[in-house]
């Protein structure tokens, strides 16, 4: 699927704070962000800067409190109807009428505004200023639909009065009668005057209203198109003839609503039909020609309405597949914290079983079940594109290469594997354990889709993009293909062959993870995976993956070393929200030999700080209310700018807000890794 292009894509935000360093702040924070800033030095200068090229308009308030605000009004009224500039206003006390009172004045004459109080976060500022973005692109695209809908309303008034046809629509509610110009000159009247449906039934001649009436109640009973030919009156008191034509328009209850059809002037055809049939014949084949024109243009018209709604119900399931990822990542967020405090207190416990084998089993098997539980939240955070990834350049033939055997193994002696590697191909940037796993998948889902056996071909190549393509960017990528000969898909199942948990395979022989874990792979490394599939003759699988400058790291074995047991204890603040965690922790540390100080939040943990001394290590989860790990961090460095500080968070990557480096540990975590990575903390302090 090609992307649409989005309208105005260097549109840039207008500046205007002539006081202090508000101005080159915003800038930077804006250039960062990816959108080009652009400063006005004066309130001239700034409204001269105003065009439709500017996505919104960042201003102090203090600039605005005693400037003449006509010229900006003036511009803003000005604004075309598809237009509504976005202004973020930066004041020292909110935007509320009751604590700004100016801020009335400025909603009143700027309209679309947002008040961001100073002092404020780098991050709520950029938040703030992409809504502006986002709307404002909105606003261009409404722009391109009322162009694209007034060039379609130009076409059919050109093709109208190439055809000398006039235009006229009845509510069959209210009988509010539409002309257009040429309508009303078929009955004789001037351009300019109302012309209802009385005055319609008065300029019809007497003989024929009936008739008329009659016509137009069948079709509404009906619903077969009105066409008629009766004598009309003008106001010189001349008889003419006209035709009428028209279709009827139902509600979605079936209700008659409206008629919509042309009308003609016919009195040169029927003042001599009798002399000049010939004529006539000709007369009519020009009307039907012109009829189709109408019918064609409005098939246009039809077509660009059908292209519209395809266009929308992609964008539904790309809003879809967002909000389900999303979901997703939360729930295996919260998920692993479950299993933090499951997998802890197993640990433990397993130290205390006095040699009793069989709840020693017991704790071995509900280890194994926690260990799969923490197997499917890394699944469901690599559809979320929230996994832990180690990206490097990887040679995909050479991977391909050593995979043969396993993959030879996996499928069985009824498949035959057949691979096309090209003798070189330059490198990608991927994770190479969870592209190894990625292509294990989808080789067993090629055997899956083959019960009678078949034919599997890997295959690799290098492919261009010129310009964006749905998920791509432009650029080079490595295109890694699995293409089996199986029952294959149909485009239903295709749609939702993404999906967290939706599989085609027996209860019990599938978790629905695989595509949807390779999807999520796909987009982390900026890239896509794509499926194509025909019922009967099987299914293509195409992981893109963006190509690499660098050199393919070689591998080298490395051996996980054991804790050092011999660590001197620790004086530990850990910090947790959850109750649980907490508590499964501060055991696995006391276990460890370590003096643990615990706290539930953010403010608890800088109050030990403050008044329980020296601590020789920071613990804290990242997801907690009010302040956030990340918050709490900074802080901390604050008082005790060596302090070792360790982030425990489910998720892959932290948010930004952090301005240093701090060690990570990824939850669920064993007491084995907590030590590690304990030592690896303080290594890098010595």
């Amino acid at each position: 699927m090609r992307a649409r292009t989005i309208p105005n894509r260097d549109a840039i935000a207008l500046i205007h704070a002539p006081l202090g360093r508000d101005a080159q702040i915003a800038a930077a924070l804006l250039s960062e962000a990816g959108i080009r800033p652009k400063i006005g030095k004066d309130v001239a200068a700034f409204v001269s800067a105003l065009d439709e090229d500017v996505a919104f308009a960042v201003v102090t308030e203090e600039a605005l409190r005693s400037a003449d605000l006509r010229p900006l009004s003036a511009w803003i009224k000005s604004q075309p109807s598809w237009s509504d500039l976005p202004f973020i206003i930066l004041t020292h006390r909110g935007g509320g009428p009751e604590r700004n009172p100016s801020a009335s004045r400025l909603l009143e004459v700027l309209g679309n505004v947002s008040f961001v109080e100073r002092p404020f976060h780098a991050t709520t500022f950029i938040s703030v200023a992409r809504s502006a973005l986002r709307g404002r692109r909105r606003q261009y695209e409404a722009r391109l639909r009322i162009e694209a809908l007034d060039e379609g309303e130009r076409r059919l008034k050109t093709a109208l009065e190439a055809g000398h046809l006039g235009a006229w629509e009845l509510d069959l509610t209210t009988y509010a009668l539409t002309t257009s110009i040429t309508c009303r000159g078929v009955f004789g009247r001037s351009a300019g005057g109302a012309f209802t449906y009385g005055d319609l039934l008065a300029a019809t001649h007497p003989d024929d209203v009936e008739r008329m009436k009659t016509a137009m109640q069948a079709t509404i009973e009906s619903g077969a198109d009105y066409a008629i030919e009766y004598r009309t009156v003008w106001p010189d008191r001349s008889i003419h003839w006209a035709e009428m034509r028209a279709q009827l328009y139902r509600d979605r209850r079936g209700n008659a609503v409206k008629l919509v059809g042309v009308s003609s002037d016919i009195t040169a055809r029927v003042s001599s039909e009798e002399q000049q049939k010939r004529l006539n014949e000709i007369l009519e084949e020009r009307v039907a020609e012109r009829t189709a024109e109408l019918h064609k243009a409005h098939g246009t018209v039809m077509a660009e309405v059908a292209q519209r709604e395809r266009a929308e119900a992609q964008l539904r399931q790309a809003q879809k597949m967002e909000a389900i990822g999303q979901l997703t990542g939360g729930v295996a967020h919260d998920f692993n914290n479950l299993l933090m405090a499951v997998l802890g207190n197993l640990e433990l416990l397993r130290k205390h079983t006095g040699g009793d084998a069989k709840a020693e089993r017991l704790i071995d098997g509900a280890l194994q079940g926690a260990k799969r539980g923490a197997s499917l939240t890394q699944r469901l955070l690599a559809f979320a594109r929230r996994q832990d990834l180690s990206v490097d350049p990887v040679d995909l033939g050479e991977l391909v290469r050593e995979m043969t055997d396993l993959l030879n193994r996996s499928v069985g002696t009824g498949i035959v594997i057949e691979i096309r590697i090209p003798d070189r191909m330059d490198p990608v940037l991927a994770d190479s354990n969870q592209l190894e796993l990625a292509l294990l998948n989808l080789v067993v889902n090629a055997r899956d889709a083959m019960p009678n056996g078949g034919t599997i071909c890997i295959s690799l190549q290098v492919e261009n993009v010129a310009k964006p393509e749905g998920e791509l960017a432009a650029g080079r990528y490595g295109v890694l293909s699995v293409a089996d000969e199986g029952h294959g898909m149909d485009d239903n199942t295709l749609q939702k062959a993404i999906e967290p948990f939706f599989s085609t395979k027996e209860l019990g022989k599938g978790t629905g993870l695989g595509l949807s874990m390779i999807h999520g792979l796909a987009l982390q490394l900026q890239g896509a995976l794509r499926l194509t599939s025909t019922p009967g003759k099987g299914t293509r699988a195409e992981l893109w993956i963006p190509v690499s400058d660098e050199s393919p790291v070689v591998s080298k074995d490395t051996e996980v070393s054991e804790p050092d047991q011999r660590v001197k204890p620790l004086r530990v603040l850990l910090v947790d929200d959850d109750f649980l965690i907490a508590m499964s922790s501060v055991d696995m540390l006391v276990d460890l030999g370590h003096e643990v100080v615990e706290a539930h939040s953010g403010k608890e943990a800088l109050a030990h700080l403050k008044d329980d001394g020296r601590f020789d290590l920071l613990i804290t989860d990242y997801s907690m209310p009010e302040m956030t790990g990340g918050d709490l961090a900074n802080a901390a460095r604050d008082l005790f700018p060596d302090l070792p500080i360790l982030i425990a968070s489910g998720y892959a990557e932290l948010p930004p807000g952090i301005d240093f480096d701090v060690a990570r540990l990824a939850k669920p975590y064993s007491q084995q890794q907590l030590a590690v990575e304990i030592e690896s903390v303080l290594r890098g302090l010595s």
